[in-house]
């Protein structure tokens, strides 16, 4: 595996390297020792399967809060998705900038997602399925989000939304009222 900083501190592209032969390939998604030579100890304690039949689905911006916010590695494993990843840590120098990049079946990128970090996707193409690590166990009560057309994060999903949760769509915008996570 081969891990790519990007513009956010912490969130990682992580590319896997196939081995091919006339049967298909194999490659590693994930290695204990490679992730902690980028300084990622965490255990995953929990892995989610998320399937989406239509293309223009969008799921999330969605976090965790202290003391159950989590770190997330994310890997589309059957058609492709826009993902998008929020900075919400105050103090970070890229506190509300996204970082984007598609994820696919073909292209083969996972991408890590610190803790103090919102997520969500747009799905690119129907029946796309997408594989989720969490640090952290799922704790209704704290989770929360952000809009996926808030005016002051400016997304550019690249498709019409075609279909998103009530929950989802209904997330507050970011005001003066948000509260960043705190490192």
């Amino acid at each position: 595996m081969i891990f790519h900083p990007t513009p956010l501190a912490g969130v990682l592209l992580v590319r896997s390297e196939p081995i091919s032969d006339g049967r298909g390939f194999f490659a590693r998604t994930y290695c204990k020792k490679e992730f902690a030579s980028v300084q990622i100890y965490d255990e995953f304690v929990q892995c989610n399967h998320s399937f989406n039949i239509a293309k223009g689905t969008i799921r999330g911006l969605h976090f965790q809060i202290p003391p159950n916010a989590e770190k997330k590695y994310v890997r589309c494993v059957h058609g492709s998705i826009f993902d998008v990843v929020v900075d919400i840590r105050k103090d970070s120098p890229t506190y509300l900038q996204y970082f984007n990049v598609e994820l696919s079946f073909f292209n083969m990128l996972g991408l890590i997602i610190p803790e103090g970090c919102a997520h969500g996707f747009q799905v690119l193409e129907d029946d796309t399925s997408i594989i989720y690590h969490h640090s952290e166990f799922y704790h209704p009560n704290a989770e929360k989000g952000l809009r996926y057309d808030d005016p002051m994060l400016k997304i550019q999903w690249p498709l019409e939304v075609k279909h998103i949760s009530d929950r989802d769509k209904n997330f507050a915008f970011i005001d003066h009222q948000f509260e960043p996570l705190q490192p």
